[in-house]
């Protein structure tokens, strides 16, 4: 199995936890700093041998029954990925995990370009994606746990008696994110300036990762997508522009800036289609919004002092709707990874998103106001069944006059709502 996701969001953790609770022993191998562990791959794919020398290097007695063998910062050892097509089709009894920082960027050019004789073990592996911890799981982490169930279980009449408790929490996670490390910070610490200085270091590692791992020459063009994505969320029209990222001739060469900032797990593409017809993929135009991996780092990165999001204050108040969209998008990836989107000419759809009966359009407000002129006009428009606003208000039901039935809910409520719409 392999475990997908951007750096620093827990995969090294979460693999050595697991081999923890569920196995007698772990072998853990990490790539980026063993020569040693390199030189094992060196040789061939005989599986045998190379867990005998993996035996050797970590002083673990590796058993097939109670061991868990992990590979982490594996792109560092192309072989060592090549070599999990082996152990899958020669010694399917062995239990494998595989992990690395920007992997997804290795992994897609291991896939455009087999260099050094390496090959990617093409269905032979299994996909995991983590991301940063969600609402719910902040919660937990910050010594509310006892709140989770509420929203589990929908209990809407027990969430509205506690809804100051869930509205300063979600303040909270708006400034915090999930990214483990920063959440640790805060459960430790309680200080929100402490937070953004951890927020500010782990930016500056993904920045010094650009000069590191992407290509030379799209370098620059990295970085200045990367820094544009803050000021063209905050635009009421919230598309991302090319020239707005690079003014010059040369903005439309982002392309591979772009994608590589995809693979590597740090930006999400939200694209846009013309109409709300199934399947909405086959409906995309190219125009698209980008989002960070984690609402924390984008308040971060946008400068934007805790107190900012905490008190309320006016400043705050153009940028909140960008803060809370993000935080849509994060919480909507546990749930359902494409997510589109849908603009007319003087109305725009959030998120769409699709179900078995059809398109989901989904509002997203900052605060409890209610009024969503473009929800109403989209479902009129194209006959649409059901519809999502998420706000600061409580969970209601209702309809339009036309047939299209609402379901309100809150914002810290979208956990597992998916199945119930």
């Amino acid at each position: 199995m392999i475990l997908n996701g951007a750096r620093q969001v827990g995969k090294t953790w979460i693999l050595k936890e697991f081999g923890r609770l569920f196995f007698k022993k772990t072998a853990y191998v990490r790539f980026d700093n063993d020569e040693t562990a390199k030189s094992i791959f060196n040789v061939d794919y005989d599986v045998k041998r190379i867990v005998k020398q993996l035996s050797l290097l970590t002083s673990v007695d590796i058993d097939p029954m109670d061991t868990l063998i992990i590979f982490d910062e594996i792109q560092e050892c192309p072989k060592a990925l090549t070599s999990l097509k082996y152990f899958c089709e020669d010694a399917p009894e062995y239990h494998v995990v595989a992990a690395g920082s920007l992997l997804g960027v290795k992994l897609a050019a291991s896939q455009k370009n087999d260099s050094a004789g390496t090959g990617f073990p093409v269905g032979k592996v299994d996909y995991l994606d983590l991301e940063p911890m969600n609402f719910c799981e902040f919660l937990g982490a910050v010594g509310l746990e006892r709140f989770v169930p509420l929203l589990v279980q929908k209990d809407w009449d027990n969430i509205r008696i506690f809804g100051e408790t869930f509205r300063q929490a979600l303040k909270n996670y708006l400034v915090v994110g999930g990214m483990p490390e920063v959440v640790a910070t805060f459960v430790e610490t309680q200080n929100y300036y402490k937070v953004r200085k951890v927020q500010q270091r782990i930016l500056r590692d993904y920045n010094n990762d650009f000069a590191k791992h992407a290509p030379k020459e799209d370098v620059p063009k990295i970085r200045a997508v990367w820094n544009s994505v803050p000021q063209q969320l905050s635009k009421e029209n919230k598309r991302f522009v090319y020239s707005e990222a690079l003014p010059s001739g040369a903005a439309r060469n982002l392309e591979s800036a772009l994608w590589w900032l995809f693979d590597s797990g740090l930006l999400h593409k939200v694209t846009r289609v013309s109409k709300p017809s199934l399947p909405l993929k086959a409906y995309e135009d190219g125009a698209f919004k980008l989002f960070f991996l984690d609402v924390g780092l984008l308040g971060a990165m946008s400068q934007l002092d805790p107190k900012v999001i905490l008190d309320g204050n006016k400043v705050f108040s153009e940028f909140k709707g960008a803060l809370t969209e993000q935080y849509v998008h994060q919480e909507l990836r546990g749930i359902v990874k494409s997510q589109f989107y849908w603009n007319g000419r003087n109305s725009e759809i959030d998120f769409l998103v699709q179900s078995e009966s059809g398109a989901v359009p989904i509002e997203v407000k900052a605060e409890m106001n209610l009024q969503a002129k473009s929800l109403k006009f989209f479902c009129e428009k194209y006959g649409v069944e059901k519809a999502i606003r998420f706000s600061m208000g409580d969970c209601n039901e209702g309809s339009y006059p036309f047939g299209t039935k609402i379901y309100d809910y809150p914002l810290f409520g979208i956990m597992d709502l998916w199945n119930e719409c």
